[in-house]
């Protein structure tokens, strides 16, 4: 007996501790929310009398919960028996929760760094005229207007993305993805043909018709470097690697 306490002492502090350090979550804002999400499961079952102030206690060890109302200056236990299952789940879900949260946090900032970059991914699922999009370590999704009319999203389809924002939304930050934008094309080239990654040939517009035609100007900053050359390649390869996409 006193060894399983032991064991559920370590495993709760253990994997407090690992989960905050791997996740940079500080274990205070853990502890607290896990104190305010008891009190709620708590509130649900037995509810909470008015003007009456609680308090949760946590054992940062065990994970073991205590909840407490306080009349004037005195502080009386309330714990139901057996409320401590409901309260080690509530601590797991809220850990969890931090984990997940602290894992979007991590993938925005990451995707945040590519913004105007292509990414290949695929066609995941549809919400509502929304596309979403599997682009690696996130999901983009592709509003109505940054889709390309004539091409057909089947689910599973791979293709090529443009990383356009980090928009706020009613579903929190979404990484917004784009097939229509004309920076994409741009993108595209920079990707394609050297002479633009290395900033030897510049592309100073695109005109774009989603689906239907592009039209790029470029210039050379680079004596001897024949921009459309460089752009349309040797039998028209590299343009082609472009339209591909």
């Amino acid at each position: 007996m006193r060894q399983s306490m032991l064991t559920a002492r370590t495993e709760f502090a253990v994997a407090l501790n690992q989960i905050c350090t791997e996740r940079g979550i500080s274990p205070e804002s853990v502890m607290e929310t896990i104190k305010a999400a008891i009190l709620a499961a708590y509130r649900k079952d037995k509810g909470l009398e008015e003007e009456i102030e609680y308090e949760v206690e946590v054992d940062s060890e065990s994970g073991s919960a205590k909840i407490f109302k306080i009349v004037g200056k005195k502080k009386e236990e309330v714990t139901p028996p057996g409320f401590g299952r409901i309260a080690a789940q509530t601590a797991k879900q809220v850990i969890l929760q931090k984990i997940r949260e602290a894992e979007k946090t991590v993938i925005l900032a990451e995707y945040e760094k590519k913004i105007g970059n292509v990414v290949n991914g695929m066609v995941l699922r549809f919400d509502g005229r929304d596309i979403v999009c599997d682009i690696g370590r996130g999901q983009g999704v592709m509003p109505l207007q940054e889709q390309i009319g004539r091409e057909n999203y089947g689910l599973n389809t791979r293709l090529c993305f443009y990383i356009l924002d980090i928009r706020e939304t009613v579903k929190g930050k979404q990484i917004i993805v784009s097939r229509a934008a004309p920076e994409m094309v741009s993108a595209l080239f920079k990707r394609e043909v050297p002479e633009v990654a290395s900033g030897a040939v510049e592309i100073k517009i695109v005109a774009r018709e989603a689906g239907v035609r592009s039209k790029v100007a470029v210039i050379s900053k680079q004596a001897g470097v024949d921009p459309v050359g460089s752009c349309v390649g040797q039998k028209g390869v590299r343009v082609g690697a472009v339209i591909d996409e």
